[in-house]
């Protein structure tokens, strides 16, 4: 059973590939951006949970228990993300997966009003933005029939360097267009995640506590957009 925003049945036009495609890059594109964001504002990750992971490893053996509570806290509210993103995606009296972009976008923009009136604890910031970034990555789980996650690059890194070892490897014709398709998708996906890591370190300090509101925004208004594009088809 599918469990992302759009369709992604393996029969599906290359027209829906596309918009996949492009999502997906969008998506990559703000979990790179909130991901710096929160590395910068709370020194910790709240969607690269193998840096966590190996944070709390190291924590654990060196007594730093301050960073062991902040990495099982971000790392335990990431996972209640996709889950509850998983459940919704799942649960059959919702019939608009894009459902999903509206309650990141509105948890992004609600903390963002608190936190500009008041002083947010950095353990409540990295809970609720973990819990979002967790969600979202629910929102794609594949291009075509390549398997993606737009929140963290490390599997899309592997993918992309097993996808490019089989299209060297093969010779068979058509599965070396699958692979070189794969191949692209799974860069242009790491490229715009790298994209927002680049460009959030700018736009923090210009818009300050209000740097959040950006992605949210953002969110909202392609999830109108994919709903009026689900509507007319």
């Amino acid at each position: 059973m599918d469990n992302s925003g759009i369709n992604t049945n393996p029969t599906i036009s290359s027209d829906s590939i596309k918009m996949q495609e492009r999502l997906a890059i969008f998506l990559a594109l703000i979990a790179g951006y909130i991901d710096a964001t929160g590395l910068i504002q709370w020194k910790t990750y709240v969607s690269f949970m193998s840096g966590n992971t190996t944070s709390l490893g190291a924590a654990l053996s060196t007594g730093k228990y301050g960073i062991v509570i902040t990495s099982i806290i971000v790392i335990s509210c990431f996972l209640l993300g996709i889950y509850a993103g998983t459940c919704l995606s799942l649960w059959k009296r919702i019939k608009n997966q894009i459902l999903t972009f509206y309650i990141v976008s509105g948890i992004l923009i609600f903390y963002s009003i608190i936190a500009y009136f008041y002083d947010i604890n950095n353990l409540l910031s990295i809970a609720v933005v973990g819990f979002s970034m967790g969600m979202m990555n629910t929102i794609v789980t594949s291009v075509g029939n390549q398997k993606v996650n737009t929140d963290f690059v490390t599997g899309t890194l592997n993918s992309l360097a097993r996808n490019t070892a089989m299209l060297n490897m093969s010779k068979d014709k058509d599965e070396k267009e699958e692979y070189k398709s794969n191949a692209i998708h799974l860069l242009l996906l790491w490229i715009g995640f790298l994209t927002g890591a680049f460009i959030a370190p700018f736009l923090l300090d210009y818009f300050g506590k209000w740097t959040l509101m950006i992605p949210a925004l953002l969110l909202m208004i392609c999830g109108i957009l994919i709903s009026r594009i689900n509507a007319k088809n």
